[in-house]
């Protein structure tokens, strides 16, 4: 597809790289222990799309299961070395509102280190299985945040009217005055602290070399 400016316009192409028994659709019938007893796929189906990959000239971002990258490091390394990008896709395939928060940075953190030793790169990106980063499992982007911070620049975002804890209360269900309200009296300390603590910029500032491969989630004063 040419853009207005008769350029090639660029999108992004990623992979679950995940076996066929372990999609959640069929978790009620194919238990996590049971995996390794189930015939693997994922060589030979890797291979051949990486075969199309090769063929179109073209890259990705194979988001990768932990369990995959314990199970089988060879196609994993194999993947990176063809010139791909290796991304986190959980340790086992758990949605993350079933977890804690705890469980949750046990589970990425895990994941992440196993799928860097065998990839020989550094994992940047993350995705939730089964689109499971909802409203009940929003601190997840906090803890993801924290599990980067050291390689990458974060996006901190904030609304003026989360620095005045008098304003004027609105009627809305429940749900949504706790999540506009709660926490506003802390918010201006807690905003103070952050700039001390650590240095900020406009986006424009940040380079592309220092910014993720991947779109960054954004993480909140409040």
């Amino acid at each position: 597809m040419l853009t207005a400016a008769n350029t090639v316009m660029k999108n992004a192409l990623t992979i679950d790289l995940e076996d066929y028994y372990h999609v959640s659709a069929f978790r009620e019938y194919v238990r996590q222990e049971d995996w390794h007893s189930r015939p693997s796929r994922i060589l030979q189906n890797t291979e051949l799309l990486l075969d199309c990959l090769d063929a179109a000239g073209c890259r990705a971002t194979f988001f990768t299961l932990g369990w995959v990258a314990e199970s089988h490091p060879q196609i994993v390394r194999h993947v990176a070395d063809r010139g791909h990008e290796i991304a986190c896709h959980s340790l086992r395939h758990r949605t993350v509102y079933e977890m804690s928060p705890a469980e949750f940075r046990e589970d990425t953190s895990r994941a992440k280190k196993i799928l860097e030793d065998s990839s020989g790169k550094q994992v940047l990106g993350y995705r939730a299985p089964s689109f499971s980063i909802t409203e009940k499992s929003f601190w997840a982007f906090d803890v993801l945040c924290e599990l980067v911070s050291e390689s990458m620049p974060a996006c901190v975002y904030l609304h003026p009217w989360e620095l005045d804890p008098e304003q004027p209360r609105m009627s809305g269900n429940l749900t949504a005055r706790l999540r506009h309200y709660f926490g506003l009296s802390r918010t201006l300390m807690k905003f103070r602290q952050l700039l001390k603590d650590f240095k900020f910029v406009p986006l424009c500032e940040i380079s592309t070399a220092e910014w993720a491969i991947q779109p960054r989630e954004t993480a909140s004063v409040k």
